[in-house]
């Protein structure tokens, strides 16, 4: 059994190891990384330098009708406000000779010729005329302005205005702009590790063995190159690098909510404590919810992918409705799978917004009551509504990115234990060359099995010379294929020796030794594409002129030229479009494209009608020339020109000599023939 065949499991929340190798990936673009980060400094100092500007704006330029003017005889600064024959300005510039306030009453501003602090204008100030109002029942002398006036008071507070617009719009622009480049790199090499890791992926399944194939569902496979990829992809552009800039406003907002009031600040952190016990609560609940998404979403796909290559199956049968009725549970248990997460999702998110509003209530409270005795400023209050809000985002970020990440390491521990599952079948560490390929094969008791000891041959030794043609006969499951297989190297023995030029197989390269055989299988695999890729298997060494050379050489141009599009015909996925026969015939041009020394025919005319037979027939005297030819076959009429017969019997060589020999016999291969030919004998 595969060590990667398991089901899908969640794992640790976190794993360090998993996390290193996972950075490993990372480390060759750790220059735009760190750029990145440095970026997410600049944007988290330019989301929080907004509310701070608005405070700014608010209590220094807006709200001035408690902030006091101090009164001059001359011209202390240039922005002073002439008046009256004095001078107003709103710094305290040595001793001034008097204080003054500016101060709306009813719509009306008035320059009042003494500083009042701040003042509750619906209990504290009764308008009387142009030059007085009246504060706590006494006259205070006043001086209603004109529009003129009110200019020449609030033109530093205007000007200031514009360039705080002005620096709040640079600082939106900014934030846009260094968010764009930051979005973009990281994506970019995001995308560029997760390409990697695919390529690596592909390549290492790749050249895996027949039997890793064999216990592993091709669903599961294709899960772990493309959604298990994309979920790492999240990883690396979501919690690889933004999480710094949670962490960065989160820090940044606590400092500044502490310099700017203290009180305040820790009035707004009394929410935490119910804040965290949430967050540990929904990440207990949704990690629960999430394994059981992934298992019902594997399998699923294992589902899909065995059904929709059995289709022609299921329909021949009649099994749709109940094929579905399998389907609709599986797909009713990710339904309810998924139904769960969205419900712990759909309480999760409103109560972090309840415990925000509590935040908020608690700083209107307390702080408004400030506002109102004058302890602190209006602008600060207005900032610090702002700031919670900032709070309370990069921790429901945080929240959705420990989901991300545990998600991440699940899926990084199937991927890496796919990488870390070894093939069977390993080339040498130095392969000796494989020169001269003369085709001289040998088999030296060899015993197979594809399961511990249940033994497929049994000592089997026979011996097969350059350019001879044998055939392998015999009862299904007898071990013909098997031979085929282990020939290539598709699985290795457990005794014995296979020798090719008398050389072990297992000391050959792999590539060196497939590329001297050519494999003609009874079920012919066709790729989507078109006829000549099919052929050629889009070798860029095999032209289209050796390809149509080696079609007519098979008996094939015949029914490619009669295509609307010739070498160029689309073929569907699997060769839907196909015939059997057809099928046959391109496997036999795609073997021959290759020019292999030693030609292998897995039953290759099984499947194929009388008229069709006869064309393949036809070219197989042609095609077996200076080649090694090894035929296995149930149809004897395929093989009765062979020079060597070998007769197969629950994995034992039984028989071995040509057809005549074998007849004269009168053993295995005379019944088979017999039963074969009994209406002709």
């Amino acid at each position: 059994m595969s060590d990667y065949h398991q089901e899908e499991t969640l794992g640790k929340a976190y794993d360090s190891n998993l996390m290193k190798r996972l950075l490993g990936y990372a480390r060759p673009y750790w220059k735009a990384i760190l750029f990145c980060i440095i970026l997410l400094i600049f944007i988290a100092g330019v989301e929080l330098a907004r509310p701070y500007f608005m405070q700014v704006a608010i209590d220094e330029h807006i709200n001035v009708y408690d902030r006091p003017l101090y009164v001059y005889d001359e011209k202390v600064e240039e922005d002073a406000v002439y008046f009256e024959n004095r001078y107003y300005s709103i710094e305290e510039i040595g001793d001034p000779v008097d204080k003054a306030q500016l101060l709306r009453i009813d719509g009306e501003i008035f320059l009042i010729h003494q500083y009042l602090g701040n003042v509750d204008l619906s209990e504290d100030v009764r308008f009387l005329d142009d030059e007085r109002i009246e504060y706590l029942g006494e006259e205070v002398e006043a001086r209603l302005l004109n529009d003129d006036e009110i200019r020449d008071f609030r033109a530093r507070d205007i000007s200031s205005l514009y360039r705080i617009g002005i620096i709040f719009f640079g600082l939106i622009f900014s934030a846009f702009f260094l968010n764009y480049l930051q979005v973009y790199i990281l994506n970019y090499y995001s995308n560029q590790i997760i390409y990697n890791i695919r390529q690596q992926l592909f390549s290492h399944v790749e050249n895996m063995s027949l039997q890793f194939f064999d216990k592993n569902p091709v669903g599961r496979l294709v899960t772990r190159i493309t959604n298990d990829t994309e979920t790492l992809h999240q990883m690396y552009t979501d919690v690889l690098v933004n999480l710094f800039k949670d962490i960065f406003i989160l820090l940044g907002v606590v400092i500044v909510m502490l310099v700017m009031s203290f009180r305040l600040a820790l009035l707004s952190f009394l929410v935490l404590p119910v804040l965290l016990l949430s967050s540990y609560l929904f990440r207990m609940k949704v990690r629960e919810a999430y394994r059981d998404v992934r298992l019902r979403l594997a399998r699923i796909n294992s589902y899909l992918s065995e059904n929709f290559t059995g289709m022609k199956t299921i329909h021949t049968f009649k099994r749709e409705v109940q094929q579905f009725t399998q389907f609709n549970k599986i797909n009713e248990e990710l339904l309810a799978a998924n139904k769960r997460e969205v419900f712990i999702f759909a309480v999760y998110r409103p109560s972090m917004e309840i415990i925000r509003s509590l935040g908020i209530a608690i700083i209107i409270w307390y702080g408004g009551g400030q506002v109102v005795q004058g302890n602190i400023q209006f602008g600060i209050l207005f900032a610090f509504v702002n700031y919670i809000k900032q709070f309370f985002q990069p921790i429901n970020n945080l929240t959705e990115k420990y989901n991300i990440l545990q998600s991440s390491m699940a899926s990084s521990e199937r991927i890496f234990k796919l990488l870390d599952t070894e093939s069977t079948i390993e080339n040498p560490e130095n392969p000796k060359p494989l020169q001269n390929f003369s085709g001289n094969i040998e088999f030296k008791n060899v015993w197979f099995a594809y399961n511990d000891e249940d033994w497929v041959l049994k000592d089997v030794s026979f011996k097969i010379r350059p350019g001879e043609s044998i055939a392998f006969v015999g009862a299904t499951g007898a071990g013909k294929s098997s031979i085929i297989n282990l020939m290539a190297r598709f699985y290795d023995i457990q005794k014995g020796e296979i020798l090719i030029d008398g050389v072990n197989i297992k000391d050959l390269s792999i590539s060196d030794l497939r590329e001297n055989i050519g494999i003609v299988l009874q079920d012919v695999f066709m790729f989507a594409g078109d006829i000549k890729g099919n052929i050629s298997l889009n070798n860029p060494e095999i032209s289209k002129d050796k390809v149509t050379e080696i079609a007519r050489y098979v008996n094939l141009h015949r029914f490619i030229d009669r295509l609307p599009g010739k070498y160029d015909e689309p073929v569907m996925e699997r060769g839907a479009t196909l015939s059997a026969g057809q099928k046959q015939l391109l496997a036999f041009a795609r073997a021959l494209a290759f020019d292999p020394k030693v030609l292998v025919l897995d039953e290759a005319t099984s499947n194929i009608d009388t008229e069709t037979e006869e064309l393949i027939q036809d070219a197989m005297e042609k095609m077996i020339r200076g080649k090694t030819t090894i035929a296995i076959a149930h149809r004897l009429s395929t093989i009765q020109s062979c020079d060597k017969i070998i007769v197969l019997h629950k994995g034992r060589i039984k028989e071995m000599g040509n057809h005549n020999e074998l007849l004269n016999l009168k053993g295995m291969y005379h019944n088979l023939y017999q039963l074969q030919y009994k209406d002709t004998l």
